[in-house]
């Protein structure tokens, strides 16, 4: 999974993807795995539980990346909209270290649009994919809801369409 790239460091609650308490990744993934949108939570609710995600994470064969190593924030706020990216994280590269790679999965338009600037992939529509070919590997770009509370779609919607998206690549809770 490649979003474009975190919030400033002032909005987070945990050192790892997707640190904001504002944005509702690890509620969509507590939804569609454990039935809570609380599970990776500390009891507390003021930050998310990166051991506990961390090994989750593993578990599923879920890896997660920045589409940009180096970007410039040109608001004081998260959205994409007012992200310069600087320099781009090399996609092509990365997949030569995944050899085990099925697809890639972006969170946003700003994502995507970094990925497809890479390989060549049709952009999917928001909650679908579209087949590309890395090497002599085929793969799927998946682009999915954006995370963000901004984004004007219910969290059960996006967890919906984040469990298709889960369950096309044999990813399924237990």
């Amino acid at each position: 999974m490649l979003g474009s790239f975190p919030p400033q460091k002032k909005r987070w609650s945990m050192d790892f993807f997707y640190p904001n308490l504002q944005n509702d990744m690890w509620r969509i993934f507590g939804l569609i795995f454990f039935g809570n949108k609380d599970h990776f939570l500390f009891p507390d609710k003021k930050a998310f539980d990166k051991e506990r995600l961390v090994e989750f994470l593993t578990e599923k064969g879920i890896a997660l990346y920045d589409t940009a190593s180096s970007v410039r924030r040109l608001q004081d706020n998260a959205s994409d909209k007012f992200l310069e990216v600087v320099e781009p994280t090399d996609i092509r590269l990365l997949l030569k270290q995944l050899p085990l790679c099925k697809a890639i999965v972006t969170t946003g338009q700003k994502a995507t649009d970094i990925i497809r600037e890479q390989v060549e992939a049709k952009e999917p529509k928001v909650g679908e994919s579209e087949l590309f070919h890395f090497e002599d590997k085929e793969l799927r770009l998946y682009r999915m809801p954006s995370s963000s509370r901004a984004y004007p779609l219910s969290i059960e919607k996006k967890a919906s369409a984040y469990r298709l998206m889960l369950n096309e690549l044999g990813i399924t809770p237990q």
